[in-house]
């Protein structure tokens, strides 16, 4: 079963879930597509399943490591603490998990731009951890305004799904001086550039 989601889940990343079929998925695992028919209602089902497999090891990760920091932090969080220990979290896993979790990557940068269904499973699964983190933001901003805050996610959110979709488009951009599956370079530079964007548009709100 574990060949069957390793297999799925590359095909979808590179697909996505109406590029590929279960046919396609037995062929490349070596087995009568009927054994997939028999575990699987539809594709659907089993992109479902993909995804939800590493859903819970993240969302438990963060969750888990934005506890810890808010303990750490003796009640004064800070704009940076809070968006390192929820963006490097899952950056580490990107980085030591090996092309399976880059795979993983890509995939929830699909799923998280396809509002038609991909927005329910982003809420099943991510939602808890999220307002967790904007919990946090909100302690260590007091001044900022809760539109701003969900904003801030918001503009956060975007750039990460693009960096996570691996699309090359960089690599290209800078010839060849940065690279998009280059997540060390992501993990030094992310969290201070999104805490600066937080700071500046709470700043500008308490001037309006």
């Amino acid at each position: 079963m574990e060949q069957i989601f390793d297999v799925a889940e590359e095909l979808f990343a590179k697909h996505g879930l109406h590029g590929v079929t279960l046919k396609d998925v037995a062929q490349r695992v070596g087995v009568h597509h009927t054994l997939l028919n028999y575990y699987f209602q539809d594709k659907q089902t089993l992109f479902r399943q993909v995804f939800a497999r590493r859903a819970a090891i993240t969302s438990e990760r963060r969750m888990k490591a934005l506890d810890d920091y808010e303990a750490s932090a003796g009640g004064k969080p800070t704009i940076e603490g809070a968006l390192h220990t929820f963006l490097d979290t899952d950056l580490d896993l990107y980085i030591a998990g090996g092309e399976g979790w880059k795979n993983y990557a890509q995939l929830t940068a699909q799923v998280a731009n396809t509002p038609e269904w991909g927005a329910d499973l982003m809420d099943e699964h991510f939602d808890p951890v999220v307002l967790r983190l904007l919990e946090i933001i909100r302690k260590a901003l007091p001044g900022c305004e809760d539109a701003d805050i969900f904003w801030g996610y918001h503009f956060v959110t975007g750039a990460l799904m693009l960096t996570l979709a691996r699309t090359g488009r960089i690599d290209k951009l800078s010839d060849g001086v940065c690279h998009s599956d280059d997540f060390e370079a992501v993990k030094k530079r992310m969290a201070s550039f999104m805490a600066a964007g937080f700071r500046k548009i709470c700043e500008d709100v308490s001037h309006r």
